[in-house]
């Protein structure tokens, strides 16, 4: 019997096999005066492989800057911080690089704080109590175009939406609400 090869046969030739691409690290900015807590972000979201963190801000103008020069995929952004706090940083980013996805961290988790952080444009929101695991499914979210709430978060959304519908006695809620109220829904639910 002939000798057989042990190169494996490919059913179309070596050329036109294309090498896996490299995948881009998620790159992202932590915004937060605190720094023992950036650095605590900072350990959390290295052990992802996909995750790279390219810069750190200990101040809301610092993180506007930051967004400006680094061009990050996401900022994590505290609320309470000095020279600009995080709802008007977020702002100020999602104004000038809408595709910059904000993720917030807060000890907060009243509606007022929450609503305000959404009308300037975060993507997910999260209470500084939430699990390591939440934060890591956050950024992973609104890379993916998504939103994200901690489970806190999403019953004060939840409860406001309840009332918003009892106050108007609507029948069909959902063509009450504007396009970002439905896709917070959905995520809710």
């Amino acid at each position: 019997a002939p000798a057989r090869s042990l190169t494996p046969r490919y059913p179309f030739p070596k050329q036109m096999v294309e090498p896996m691409s490299e995948i881009k690290p998620t790159r992202i900015v932590l915004a937060d005066d605190h720094t023992v807590i950036r650095a605590g972000l900072r350990l959390v979201l290295e052990q992802q492989a996909d995750f790279r963190v390219v810069g750190e801000a200990g101040d809301g103008r610092e993180a506007v800057f930051l967004a400006e020069k680094l061009k990050p995929n996401v900022l994590v952004m505290d609320i309470g911080m000095p020279n600009l706090n995080g709802i008007e940083a977020s702002r100020q980013v999602h104004m000038r690089f809408p595709e910059i996805a904000i993720v917030i961290l807060s000890m907060h988790s009243d509606e007022g704080y929450i609503l305000r952080a959404l009308r300037a444009g975060a993507r997910a929101y999260l209470i500084k109590d939430s699990a390591e695991a939440d934060l890591v499914r956050a950024v992973h979210a609104v890379v993916a175009g998504k939103s994200y709430f901690s489970p806190a978060v999403s019953k004060v959304l939840l409860e406001d939406y309840m009332r918003k519908l009892q106050r108007t006695g609507a029948e069909d809620s959902f063509e009450l609400l504007s396009p970002r109220e439905r896709e917070i829904l959905q995520v809710v639910a």
